[in-house]
């Protein structure tokens, strides 16, 4: 490179440094409590400097969070320091592995302000091994009922197939476009039609990782006043907001722990309400479950509290890398997450919402609340063209790829979220089956666009632009 090019490259660093800086402090002038949260623009350049030695920018976090290079070292450290056998024996390195995941268990419980005297703490291998613990325990029957958000995750929409295998009628709560958030007269309808007599669960997500919508936890008592178990699936809530099983208080409550704090993968947790632990049976024993089993006595007797419920060997060598990080979490404080996720989001909402083609038509259709009130940091959005037909997201991830940015594109696992925002109806969707098990995701678009050019609409045939700033603007 000679001194020429080096020189126009120094300019235009410069230039784009200006250009950030400025940029940065129009950020703060708007959202001053950014400020308070210098702790992670550290942690930025040490425990998460590889994003920039690597030249990437995460934006994933639906999909999983990163871990912090201490939280690595000092695993690394515990394992590298003592001989950990598995806990199933009482030789000295399976005690001492014994006590190490008993204390995680008891700091987990801690964490989520609550006890063993109220909750027993039963790992899996992450939230949807959690829901399937509690779909094929819980006693469905006929005559109860399976209710469930239509923004539920497919791990919680999986636990119709053992409620209605068991006679129990599944009945789903809609929710709203544009901001999709639940039907609250129809919530109330369902929730006040079963008999308080029989067994009856109600299932939501406390943010949906679809919309980022944030549900009322205070349904939950509400639920249950009226008879009903309530299962929150809380995996998407818990990694920036702070859940505390002290004032609320669900049944069942599945987490998976690598959304927190990225490592370790392959653990999760079902917190079941001690007082609701009696009403799962488990339909089946494994190695571990039992505390007597016979072959020619064709009998067992199921091992009490979490023990009945954690099958085979446990992830036993990565389980207290869970204190770790959530003791790693605390350090930054859970606060300072949430503010941090908040202002960030405000910012990104409305910068999309600014962008326009040349003819002044929007770029981007987002998907859920338009402001922050009750959302967390989950943003779904298309892109449009000028003449407003939907660009293709193979297209946007392979330009995302080329700049270093991690994104989430695709089918997603919320189909119902994805339905409603997308005006999709029972027959579309039945249409979809009909077309047979090889159905793929661009032959399903192309069939919908057919059906009723549904995903290449006019966004002012749906959204009120003009209203939505409004929102900003109130906001």
């Amino acid at each position: 490179m000679n001194s020429l090019e080096q020189t126009e490259n120094q300019i235009e660093n410069q230039y784009i440094a200006s250009k950030m800086n400025s940029a940065y402090a129009e950020f703060l002038e708007t959202h001053p409590e950014y400020a308070e949260t210098g702790l992670l623009d550290e942690w930025r350049k040490t425990e998460y400097a590889r994003l920039d030695e690597n030249g990437q920018i995460y934006l994933d976090y639906t999909g999983g969070g990163l871990y912090a290079s201490s939280q690595l070292q000092e695993q690394f450290r515990l394992l590298d320091q003592n001989v950990l056998g598995n806990p199933h024996s009482a030789n000295p390195t399976s005690l001492a592995m014994t006590d190490l995941v008993e204390e995680t268990r008891s700091y987990v419980l801690s964490y989520f302000n609550t006890n063993a005297e109220k909750y027993t703490a039963v790992f899996s291998a992450n939230a949807s091994g959690a829901l399937k613990l509690v779909g094929e325990a819980y006693p469905f029957a006929s005559g109860g009922t399976f209710a469930l958000t239509f923004d539920n995750h497919n791990s919680v929409n999986g636990i119709r197939e053992f409620a209605s295998s068991k006679g129990a009628a599944v009945q789903y709560v809609p929710v709203s476009v544009p901001d999709l958030r639940l039907e609250q007269q129809i919530l109330n309808k369902v929730l006040n039609s079963t008999k308080m007599s029989a067994n009856n669960l109600f299932a939501f997500p406390a943010q949906s990782n679809f919309s980022g919508v944030k549900h009322s936890l205070d349904w939950i008592e509400y639920a249950q006043q009226k008879g009903w178990d309530v299962l929150l699936d809380a995996a998407a809530y818990v990694p920036a907001n702070k859940l505390d099983l002290n004032t609320f208080s669900p049944d069942f409550v599945c987490i998976s722990f690598y959304k927190m704090f990225g490592y370790p993968t392959g653990i999760g947790m079902l917190l079941i309400r001690n007082s609701s632990y009696q009403k799962l049976k488990r339909p089946w024993f494994a190695g571990g479950t039992v505390n007597f089993a016979s072959v020619q006595g064709n009998s067992h007797y199921l091992a009490p509290k979490e023990a009945g419920f954690e099958d085979g060997t446990i992830n036993y060598l990565n389980i207290p890398a869970v204190k770790i990080g959530l003791q790693q979490l605390e350090k930054v404080g859970m606060e300072n997450i949430s503010i941090r996720v908040r202002e960030l989001t405000d910012w990104l909402l409305n910068q999309l919402y600014a962008l326009r083609h040349g003819n002044g038509k929007p770029m981007v259709r987002i998907y859920g609340p338009v402001n922050m009130e009750d959302r967390g940091g989950t943003l779904t959005f298309n892109f449009y063209s000028p003449d407003q037909h939907l660009l293709d997201y193979r297209r946007i991830e392979e330009l995302a790829n080329e700049e270093g940015i991690s994104l989430r594109t695709g089918c997603f696992c919320n189909p119902g979220a994805g339905e409603t925002a997308e005006e999709l109806t029972a027959e579309d969707m039945q249409a979809a089956f009909n077309e047979g098990e090889d159905i793929t995701l661009p032959r399903f678009v192309k069939m919908i666009q057919h059906r009723g050019n549904k995903m290449l609409v006019q966004l002012e045939s749906q959204w009120d632009w003009h209203q939505i700033s409004l929102m900003f603007t109130v906001s």
